[in-house]
C-alpha cells in the first residue's frame, strides 16, 4: 500500500492559489480555503479556513495587505511544528509578520515565486523562486530542495532585506512601466519592431495581475519608492534634454 499524501493547507484560492495547488497536487492532499470560494478545479478540496490552518503545512496565498489579518485568524488552529510559508510579492513585511505574530511552536519561511499564472501557462521547471529564512536556516534549506528537487524550480536563498532591494527594480520598474503603457492603449501592432514586441510580451505578463499585486509591490516593498524616484528623475533629465536640444 502506499502511504498516503501529507495534507497542505492552501490560504488563498485565487489565481496564484490555483496555480500552487496544480503545481504542489502530486505530493499533498490539498486542503484549500478562500473567503470568497468558487468550484474547485479537482487540484484541492475546498474547506472552512481553521481545516486548512491545521494541516502540517499552510501556504498563504492571499494579498500582503491581508496577510496580518490573516495570520490572526490562522494563529489558534496552528499545530505544534507547523510549517507556513507565504509567497507575496515583497518578503521585509511578511517576515515581519510573521516572525512576530506567528506562536513559537511554529516554523515560517518566506518565499516569492518569480512567476505568475501567465508566464506559467507552460510549466514552471526552469522557472525562478526565491527563498527567506524566517525562523532559521534549516527549514529554508529544506523547502529550497523541495522547490528544485520536486518542482524543478531555480532557486535563491536569500534574506528578505536584499530580496526587496532586487524586487524593487526588477518587479517595481516592469509594473510601473507596464501601467502606463497599458494607459496608453491601444498600442500599435502593425507596424512594430522586435523590441517593441519584447515590451509588450512583458506587459501581457502582468496585464491580468490583481491591483493588490500592484500596490504590494509598489507600497509595500520598503525600496521601491526610491527607485521610482530615481527612475522619474532620470525620465524628467531626459525629456528636459529633449525640449532643450536644437
Amino acid at each position: 500500500m502506499t502511504s498516503p499524501r501529507p495534507q497542505l493547507g492552501l490560504i488563498g484560492y485565487g489565481a496564484f492559489g490555483r496555480l500552487t495547488a496544480r503545481h504542489l497536487a502530486a505530493w499533498f492532499d490539498i486542503l484549500a480555503f478562500d473567503p470568497d470560494p468558487t468550484a474547485g478545479d479537482g487540484s484541492a478540496r475546498l474547506t472552512d479556513l481553521a481545516t486548512a490552518a491545521t494541516c502540517p503545512v499552510v501556504i498563504l496565498a492571499v494579498p500582503v495587505e491581508a496577510l496580518a489579518e490573516t495570520l490572526a485568524a490562522i494563529e489558534p488552529h496552528l499545530q505544534d511544528g507547523a510549517l507556513v510559508i507565504d509567497v507575496g510579492s515583497v518578503k521585509v513585511l511578511p517576515a515581519r509578520l510573521m516572525a512576530d505574530r506567528l506562536p513559537a511552536h511554529v516554523r515560517a519561511v518566506g518565499t516569492h515565486p518569480l512567476f505568475g499564472p501567465q508566464s506559467a501557462r507552460d510549466g514552471i521547471a526552469g522557472l525562478r523562486i526565491a527563498v527567506c529564512p524566517v525562523r532559521g536556516d534549516r527549514v529554508a534549506r529544506r523547502v529550497a530542495a523541495f522547490c528544485r528537487q520536486a518542482l524543478k524550480l531555480k532557486v535563491f536563498i536569500v534574506s528578505s532585506e536584499d530580496h526587496d532591494r532586487e524586487a524593487a527594480m526588477v518587479q517595481g520598474l516592469t509594473h510601473l512601466i507596464s501601467r502606463v503603457l497599458l494607459s496608453m492603449e491601444p498600442l500599435p501592432t502593425r507596424m512594430t519592431t522586435v523590441s517593441f514586441e519584447r515590451i509588450m510580451q512583458a506587459v501581457e505578463m502582468v496585464r491580468y495581475d490583481s491591483p493588490a499585486v500592484f500596490r504590494a509591490i509598489e507600497r509595500d516593498n520598503p525600496l521601491a519608492a526610491d527607485v521610482r524616484r530615481r527612475f522619474f528623475d532620470l525620465a524628467e533629465e531626459a525629456r528636459a534634454d529633449l525640449d532643450g536640444g536644437v
